[in-house]
């Protein structure tokens, strides 16, 4: 019996040893394949693709690997404004590249300035006398607003165009929080500074109505100037003036309809889209798929752009990111962490930087975020580096705070700017409790003692604190702006008041300098610090991050099913608006329990096109009011 005890002992000691070395082999080969890189030798002649088949956004989000690997789900891929248009520019220039491709069907739409800037990178490629063929079987506001730079527009038999314009209706909880007797405990302060209305109000006050009217309207007005430009054809008043005429006079055809107005020139399917490009660059030698054609793919080619595009090294000039809602942790990219964001400028001190230029493309979030990355863009100012702010979709409320630092601003006609105002919302309890007979007693020593309780209501003197407290930072907001602007505090208040301003308006309110993309600024930095064009470095902070999207949507199950089942018709187009609208009412509630101290955050930006997408709050707010408030939920 020891005998065999002893065998049975080694053999399950042999069985935990190869158990180990597979477990181990497996995460060397899992790490393999999350660490590698598209191959630049995957570039061949004929035309690029660009199958957008996700959102375009200021930066990518990062990816949890093994929270995809558990799910077997992929989110939705993101592509960066910037790597779109630098992979197109870098086509229009390279012989081996006599045709783009784009294929918009599942694209999902991105901001406005981003939209604008990959349109401009597309009129670029068709002056170097390339021609662009799009193809969706469906297009949306977006997808046609890119379409329109093409020379040739195909749509699907089976597909349409829907133009919908900006705006819409976002959910007011005012009267529900009424009906459940819960208290939404509002300071703010600004006339204009609707964030907290959804709260209080069943409906949007005549401000907030007065200023979102105006964005709205310098934003549909931008559009259809752009898609115009490109395609005078286009009968856009037809498609949303009168779209049931519009529809009925193609029999409600609306592939037919789409013609008519003049959106697409040709009704064809995806292999009949490819067949025409065929006969421009040729056939693939590698497949016999059809429709197939010669071509290089997005991934590798945007590999070889980044290798071929090494400056000079005899200056550095640094770019940090701040993109989405601004949280106090470490969350991002494709969230404005102010621990993570900090900590990359105060890592840059050390490398000699000749220039920083700040990217904001954040609509705001807390206070003591905001006030984190102004110090730390502050001290690259003490340590003698010119800053210049470039603004993208919004630089509003705390996305303005962070770009008071700034010597000079850029931003496009189609930014949302300012919102100069702060609040801050805690919910409390009191009267639903009471409906149900949970009563509270106890004994202060203070009209403070144990306040704010959400449990038994706020004193007279917790609001006096909370609404003094939200009316400090104000004037602190209203003091950066009149330092950085050279106005007075009264200027700096008339600017303020929560109000939002397009980049049109806020370049002739002094609120910006000038009008002028990312590049524009890099360019001026360089100038600031005297580099010559090509003798710099341009420095993406945090760039280096793995990067898993592509990879992992290969490995699971060889993409993203999600996205590949979800519907591309017209009708989908008005289905994924309603999923974010419902997505809305989630994120509301949430803001409302969160009790992240006062905020800098502009509501309007919401209500825009774009990617919406909110920061995951990584770390405990470490505003006092926050912790506070903490303190009365535990």
């Amino acid at each position: 019996m020891a005998f065999a005890g002893k065998v049975w002992r080694l053999l399950v000691g042999i069985k935990d040893a190869l158990a180990l070395i597979f477990l181990l082999l497996f995460f060397i080969a899992l790490f393999a394949i999350l660490s590698a890189r598209p191959n630049p030798g995957m570039v061949r002649d004929g035309a690029l693709l660009l199958d957008i088949d996700g959102s375009v956004v200021e930066e990518v989000s990062q990816i949890d690997p093994l929270q995809a690997l558990i799910s077997r789900t992929v989110p939705m891929r993101e592509y960066a404004a910037r790597d779109l248009v630098a992979a197109i520019d870098e086509a229009a220039g390279d012989e081996r590249v006599e045709v783009l491709a784009l294929d918009l069907t599942g694209f999902l739409g991105g901001g406005a300035v981003h939209m604008s800037e990959v349109s401009g990178a597309l009129d670029r490629f068709k002056a170097a006398g390339k021609p662009i063929y799009a193809y969706a079987y469906a297009y949306g506001d977006d997808a046609m607003l890119l379409a329109a730079h093409a020379d040739e527009i195909w749509l699907d038999p089976m597909g349409g165009v829907a133009i919908m314009g900006p705006g819409g209706e976002s959910p007011y909880f005012g009267q529900a929080l009424e009906r459940f007797n819960i208290t939404a405990n509002v300071y703010r302060v600004g006339t204009y500074k609707s964030a907290v209305e959804p709260y209080t109000q069943d409906g949007m006050s005549p401000e907030a109505r007065e200023n979102l009217s105006q964005l709205l309207a310098t934003l549909w007005q931008e559009w259809r100037a752009n898609v115009s430009s490109a395609r005078p054809q286009a009968d856009i008043d037809l498609v949303t003036q009168d779209v049931a005429g519009w529809l009925a006079a193609s029999n409600n055809d609306i592939a037919q309809a789409s013609i008519a107005a003049g959106l697409v020139d040709r009704l064809g399917t995806r292999v009949e889209w490819g067949e025409r490009i065929a006969t421009e660059v040729g056939e693939d030698e590698w497949t016999d798929e059809p429709g197939s054609f010669a071509t290089t793919q997005y991934d590798p080619w945007l590999a070889e752009v980044r290798r071929n595009r090494e400056s000079g090294d005899e200056g550095r000039i640094a770019v940090v990111t701040v993109d989405g809602e601004i949280s106090d942790g470490e969350a991002g990219p494709g969230s404005a962490g102010a621990a993570r964001i900090a900590r990359l400028l105060d890592e840059a001190l050390d490398d000699n930087l000749d220039a920083l230029v700040v990217r904001v493309n954040s609509p705001g979030g807390t206070v003591t975020g905001s006030e984190t990355i102004r110090r730390a863009i502050m001290r690259h100012r003490a340590a003698g580096t010119p800053v210049a702010v470039s603004m993208g979709n919004y630089a509003a409320s705390g996305g303005y705070w962070i770009s008071t630092p700034a010597e000079r601003i850029f931003a496009e006609p189609e930014t949302l700017t300012g919102s100069i105002g702060v609040f801050l919302v805690v919910p409390s309890f009191e009267d639903l409790l009471a409906e149900y007979g949970v009563t509270t007693d106890g004994v202060r020593t203070t009209g403070l003692s144990g306040q704010p309780d959400i449990l038994a209501g706020f004193t007279p003197e917790a609001n006096a604190v909370l609404q003094a407290s939200t009316e400090s930072f104000y004037n602190r907001f209203l003091t950066l702006v009149a330092e950085a602007r050279g106005v007075s505090m009264e200027r700096a208040d008339e600017l303020g008041q929560g109000r939002v301003w397009d980049g049109g308006a806020a370049r002739q309110l002094g609120l910006v300098d000038q009008f002028g993309d990312l590049d524009t600024a890099i360019a001026w930095a360089a100038g600031r610090a005297d580099l010559a064009e090509g003798t710099y470095e341009v420095r993406y902070l945090g760039e280096n991050a793995p990067r898993y999207d592509t990879l992992l949507a290969q490995l699971l199950m060889g993409g993203n099913d999600a996205q590949e089942e979800a519907g591309r018709d017209v009708a989908s187009i008005f289905t994924r608006r309603e999923a974010t609208r419902l997505g809305q009412v989630i994120e509301g509630l949430d803001r409302l329990m969160a009790v992240e101290g006062v905020q800098a955050h502009c509501l309007e930006c919401a209500a825009v096109p774009g990617p919406a997408r909110t920061a995951a709050q990584q770390a405990t707010p470490r505003s006092w009011l926050a912790m506070l408030a903490r303190l009365g939920m535990d």
